[in-house]
Order: structure tokens, then sequence, then C-alpha cells
């Protein structure tokens, strides 16, 4: 069991496609999504204290109450599983943008369940921690199998883990606004389209590039959010005007990825959209 602090790295996402294909009974969403990782992360430290809370300090970005933490969150459900022998501080650098669409908040839930699992000296089996994820987000148990590409089904438990792309240099496009999770979905019920859908034909031995990737379907999230927020869909459409393979809002939004051929044409798309829509981040998608 180990004695000081652990620390991993809690990386971003990117929906390549994302389809929502019926709201169930229980509220939750059932979806169809390709997750590929980003190289933007936060920062996870996890320590023992004494006594049986968890607590946590963050630097960066404000995520509102401890009690809402998706990170305290997970931790908590380590802690009851394992007799909650030990209390846990949670030390948190944010770097990923919120209500961004890109998955920090469920990425650092993955990495708070893997963390205090191995300070509890791992006794939680894998299998139940993925419960722990499926229950905390769909997002969380991509983050928790540390694949690099995934296609993912049902809450995000169902997934099947295929071969990294490319690494390919990529912006960011976060604009001013956030986008609340809860907030999006509303607006994809509200339009009623999704409910009855299936699931994609996939040709997964094509899946090997790039343009293959640009050539499936987009994000069911796009139309409700440009009908309601224009701004967005400026952003958008300046952002693929500036020819990239691929460009796609990150699962709920409010960002944006773009991925380009080369390093030379991102930064010339960089010096096209200057900061008029939004703050840019390059990354590296794939890899």
């Amino acid at each position: 069991m180990p004695d000081g602090p652990l620390s991993r790295k809690a990386p971003a996402k990117a929906n390549l496609f994302l389809r929502i294909l019926a709201r169930e009974a229980s509220g939750y969403h059932s979806l169809e999504t390709l997750f590929c990782l980003l190289d933007l992360a936060d920062d996870l430290t996890a320590e023992r204290r004494p006594g049986d809370r968890v607590t946590i300090s963050v630097d960066g970005a404000d995520v509102g109450p401890a009690e809402q933490n998706l990170a305290v969150r997970a931790a908590e459900m380590v802690l009851q599983a394992t007799g909650r022998r030990f209390g846990v501080h949670l030390m948190l650098t944010k770097r990923i943008p919120v209500q961004a669409g890109l998955g920090g908040g469920s990425s650092d839930a993955a990495a708070a369940l893997i963390l205090v699992n191995q300070l509890a000296g791992g006794p939680v089996p894998s299998h139940e921690l993925l419960q722990f994820a499926a229950r905390l987000g769909s997002d969380v148990p991509f983050f928790l199998s540390e694949a690099r590409l995934a296609l993912a089904w049902g809450h995000g438990e169902r997934m099947l883990r295929l071969p990294p792309l490319p690494a390919a240099p990529a912006l960011l496009l976060v604009p001013p606004e956030g986008m609340p999770t809860t907030e999006a979905y509303a607006w994809i019920d509200q339009g009623g389209d999704s409910t009855k859908r299936g699931g994609l034909a996939l040709d997964l031995d094509a899946l090997r590039g790039w343009g293959d990737v640009a050539r499936m379907a987009g994000n069911d999230f796009e139309a409700a959010l440009f009908a309601r927020k224009p701004g967005l869909k400026t952003a958008f459409e300046a952002l693929a005007g500036t020819r990239p393979l691929l460009c796609r809002l990150t699962g709920s939004g409010s960002a944006f990825l773009a991925v380009y051929r080369t390093a030379a044409d991102r930064t010339d798309a960089a010096m096209m959209l200057g900061r008029k829509h939004g703050r840019l981040i390059e990354v590296t998608a794939g890899g």
C-alpha cells in the first residue's frame, strides 16, 4: 500500500462522431460515439489523510462545489467500497476547459478511481471500477480503459478498443460561453428526432485515417446548439473555413476540434482565426 501521494494525467477527449439514440425511462441517454484522446490533460494527485472524508483543492478553472465534483464522487465510491479506512485529499490542476465537451471532469473522475484504489492497495477489481465509472457518466468508462481510440455504445460502458489513428496536429476553438451538458441534452429531447434511431453501420476495418473518420456522421448536438446559439454556428463555420481534414463539435460543446494535415496548416488556421471566436489551443489528436 503506497505511503506517499500518487499522481496521474487526466487527458481530454474528442467525440469524432456522436449519435444520441434514445432517452430511456431512467432519464439517461443511450448513445453511439467514437472517442479519441487528445494530449491536453489535467493533473490529479491523491494522498491519504486521517479520517474518512474526501477533500479537494483546485488550481485553475472553477469546477464548482466539491460535493458535485466527479473526482470527489469517484473517490467517495472507492472509499465506501473499501470500508473507509482512511481519508483522501485530491489536488487537481485544471488545464482542460470546463463546459466545453472535452470530458475534463469525467477524466478527472477516472483518474480518481484509479488513484484512490491504488492508495487502498488495489482491492477493487477492474470490473467493479468500470461499474463505478458508468454510474458517474458516459465518458468515464473510456478514460478508465486508457484506450486512445474506442467505439462506445449504451451509457459508454460497452466499448470496442480500436487501433489509434495517426497523430495529427489539431486546434481546439473554445468559445467564451460554456455549454452545460444537461441543457444540451434537454435541447436534444425537445427536438424529438433521436428517440427511435438505430446505430450506424460502420466498416471498422476501413477506419485507418482521418479522412475515413471525416466521412462518418457528425455530432447530433450540433444542430440543436446551432439553432439556439448562432454565435457557436458562426465559430464552427469559421473553423471549418480553415480547410481542416475534420471539424467537429466536441461532445455536447461548446468547443470545436479541427484536425489538419500538417503543423504549418494548423499555424495558418490559427492566424486566420485570431481571437475573434474564442480561445485557441494547439493539441495533438490520435497517436
